[in-house]
């Protein structure tokens, strides 16, 4: 292939990922959408642009889109921190470096922390929620890792929901409410997590929302098995430790004896 070939393939490559006019929504399997400027298809992965000047994006697999679809709804917020994007230097930046986003696990520690949840509990519903996916969108509304809904989010005093920082942040502030409001009953609060504290009062419990019921299953499930993964290697630690303690330590080179010199002189002699 030529050079001139080549050029004309790969502009042709990006007219074809330069579709819109308006943002489009990106429909995933599991039912969140990811809302987008224009796409780039690359094989088994596929680009979403979010925003025009292509600095930031994230890769989806393409086998997870399931279609698109024309957003009608106001343009929304870019994220400030993305995995991949080139954030533009601000005026007040430029003399310094940027100072990068902390990490996920990083954010769910201190959110935990500070209102006093498990790790473990937090990350489990951030899997449920999103799949990890800070530009989730659901199907009703909700945003961001923990699926805070505009409401939700605006009372929890998170001003950008797509911030993983702030939307954990707030998710966890909302959770720790909830367990205080059912005397930490957790599996009341996971499902006025999901339904909403009013269903959670009107059915007295758990409501009859196969959903629910799957969401708070899952959840439940997926926290005690790493309690018990845990429990199991810490065991397995301490049973090391043990066997370790009881076995004899070996003879080291300065505990060797050398043979008298009397005994080596008489066999010397014979």
């Amino acid at each position: 292939m030529g050079k001139a070939t080549a050029f004309l393939c790969a502009a042709a490559i990006t007219l074809l990922a330069r579709p819109a006019t308006a943002a489009e929504l990106a429909i995933l399997r599991n039912g969140f959408s990811i809302r987008h400027e224009h796409r780039l298809v690359m094989g088994a992965m596929t680009r979403l642009y979010l925003a025009d000047d292509d600095a930031s994006f994230m890769d989806v697999p393409t086998e997870e889109i399931t279609g698109y679809e024309k957003d009608l709804s106001l343009p929304l917020p870019v994220p400030a921190a993305l995995p991949a994007s080139i954030p533009a230097p601000s005026e007040s930046s430029k003399s310094g470096p940027v100072k990068a986003a902390p990490p996920l696990n990083q954010v769910v520690n201190i959110a935990s922390a500070e209102y006093h949840l498990d790790p473990d509990l937090v990350n489990s519903v951030i899997h449920a929620e999103s799949g990890f996916n800070s530009h989730a969108v659901s199907p009703k509304g909700a945003r961001g890792l923990m699926q805070l809904m505009p409401a939700t989010a605006n009372q929890l005093g998170v001003n950008d929901a797509f911030d993983p920082q702030s939307n954990v942040t707030g998710g966890s502030r909302y959770l720790r409410e909830l367990l205080e409001r059912y005397n930490f009953d957790l599996v009341k609060a996971l499902a006025a997590y999901n339904a909403g504290p009013e269903r959670v009062e009107q059915y007295r419990g758990v409501p009859p929302f196969r959903e629910t019921h799957a969401y708070v299953a899952r959840i439940v499930h997926e926290y005690n098995q790493k309690k018990i993964a845990q429990e199991k290697e810490a065991k397995k630690k301490q049973v090391s430790a043990q066997v370790a303690s009881k076995v004899p330590k070996k003879a080291t080179s300065s505990a060797y004896r050398a043979p008298k010199p009397a005994a080596i002189a008489a066999e010397s002699t014979r």
